[in-house]
């Protein structure tokens, strides 16, 4: 085998499966993260707990839960391909959410005189975010992919085009 048949071979199943594996890495990263924030066993609940307080209707606490079961929502929704839209929206609300404490909280999510470079770890936890949703948009571009192999996606815009 040549290299360039090794690198093709190689790049085809990175292609094949690496959208899979983003979604799944996903589900599995918002149970598993989400489920901490009720049990009591989150390293970011003080983080949450901080930004929450302004919130109306519930306690700090009682939005920490309801963050935490968002969050296992959403990674259930990643883990099936026919609730990818839902998971996708359902993140993107809460992403909105998660990076609040960089405007918040500078002086938690920021180096003191250091703001906007010199996140804390706070900070650096929060802004990997912007990973997990270039991940989501990644994911997000294979929803159609089974509409595409039986044909739906032309039927579908032969019926809405206009004449």
């Amino acid at each position: 085998m040549t290299f360039d048949q090794i690198d093709s071979a190689i790049s085809s199943a990175m292609q094949r499966w690496g959208a899979f594996a983003l979604r799944v890495s996903l589900g599995i990263i918002f149970v598993w993260f989400g489920v901490l924030k009720p049990l009591g066993l989150s390293p970011a609940a003080p983080l949450v707990l901080a930004t929450v307080g302004w919130l109306p209707v519930f306690g700090p606490e009682a939005w920490l839960n309801i963050i935490g079961w968002w969050e296992v929502l959403i990674g259930v929704t990643f883990l099936f391909k026919g609730t990818l839209r839902l998971a996708i929206a359902l993140l993107f609300l809460q992403m909105a959410g998660t990076l609040m404490p960089l405007v918040l909280l500078p002086e938690v999510t920021f180096q003191p005189g250091h703001w906007p470079y010199g996140p804390t770890m706070e900070g650096q936890y929060i802004i990997k975010n912007l990973l997990i949703i270039s991940a989501a948009l990644v994911v997000g571009g294979t929803v159609r992919e089974s509409d595409r192999r039986f044909g739906k996606v032309s039927a579908l815009r032969s019926q809405s085009m206009p004449d």
